[in-house]
């Protein structure tokens, strides 16, 4: 810790501990703001909005579903168990990863969902081949233009 000049060893061991005391609080406050959003409780867009929180993405990594991860300023959900491999970032693959936390994008772009943990609810928006889609229900795996989506233009 700096030393302030002129202040007694108590003092400056009491400012110290202060210190310490205050980034082991905002540590602990982060792990548990990225533990709830991993766990679904927080909702996505407000862990957009804490990116900086969240570890970032790396190669040779065991990443288990639910397990949120920062890329390039972006946040993404791992969708399906992997070891991350260099040409698998998550922007290139949304069979393992599926971007989240972005409030402004009203009508995110469609990605085939692989199981029931990435489905789309009923009223989801989604883009899909130049065109925005309602879901129709809930659970919804089916390709917009298929079957249980409305067009929504």
């Amino acid at each position: 810790m700096k030393h302030r000049r002129g202040l007694a060893p108590a003092m400056q061991a009491a400012i110290d501990n202060a210190i310490a005391d205050a980034a082991n609080a905002a540590d602990a406050t982060a792990i548990t703001f990225v533990a709830t959003a991993e766990a679904g409780i927080i909702d996505e867009v407000t862990a957009g909005e804490h990116v900086s929180l969240f570890s970032p993405w790396a190669v040779d990594v065991d990443y288990t579903v639910g397990q949120i991860r920062e890329d390039e300023g972006e946040l993404y959900k791992c969708v399906q168990a992997h070891r991350s491999q260099a040409d698998w970032k998550p922007a290139l693959v949304p069979a393992l990863w599926k971007k989240i936390g972005d409030p402004t994008d009203e009508w995110p772009a469609w990605s085939q969902p692989i199981g029931a943990h990435d489905a789309y609810a009923l009223g989801d928006k989604v883009t899909h081949q130049g065109k925005h889609w309602t879901s129709d229900c809930d659970a919804n795996v089916w390709e917009p233009g298929v079957a249980m989506w409305t067009l929504a233009e």
